[in-house]
């Protein structure tokens, strides 16, 4: 899977201009939480270490992809995401088993024969998914704007 998002000018266009609205949006809820609830820097710290577990998994090789390819496919099966990821039985197994844990995944086994396992995103799934690839989109042009072009 092609790691590196692109996007016509106009589309380009008004996923930024939605981005910097949502990036807003945050910013003030963040602010008006911190002021109402008279949070400290200490609580504030804590609560970004407890999200930490959360970018650490996500930041695992495949996760990501694993929880992508569910959001365009719905509902597909072990052997499905294993041929479109290219991904081996044993790392695929441990990868889903993590995102199982952690919600972000629903496994169903259907009756067989043959036995059927299959796999949708859960509300949390879709929802981490629709903040990370934006936030990979924004980081990547962010990035290329940085890197001097090659001669």
């Amino acid at each position: 899977m092609d790691s590196k998002l692109t996007l016509s000018k106009e589309l380009r266009k008004l996923v930024e201009a939605r981005m910097e609205h949502t990036l807003k949006g945050i910013e003030d809820t963040l602010r008006q939480i911190i002021e109402k609830q008279e949070t400290s820097l200490k609580d504030l710290k804590e609560d970004i270490k407890s999200l930490e577990e959360s970018f650490n998994l996500l930041s695992q090789k495949w996760n990501l992809e694993i929880l992508y390819t569910l959001f365009l496919k719905s509902t597909i099966g072990f052997g499905g995401l294993k041929k479109i990821l290219g991904v081996n039985s044993r790392t695929l197994s441990d990868k889903l088993k993590s995102l199982k844990q952690y919600g972000y995944i629903e496994r169903k086994v259907k009756a067989g024969p043959p036995l059927r396992v299959e796999y949708t995103l859960t509300a949390r799934g879709r929802n981490i998914i629709l903040f990370a690839l934006p936030l990979l989109y924004y980081s990547s042009s962010l990035i290329s704007l940085q890197v001097p072009a090659k001669a």
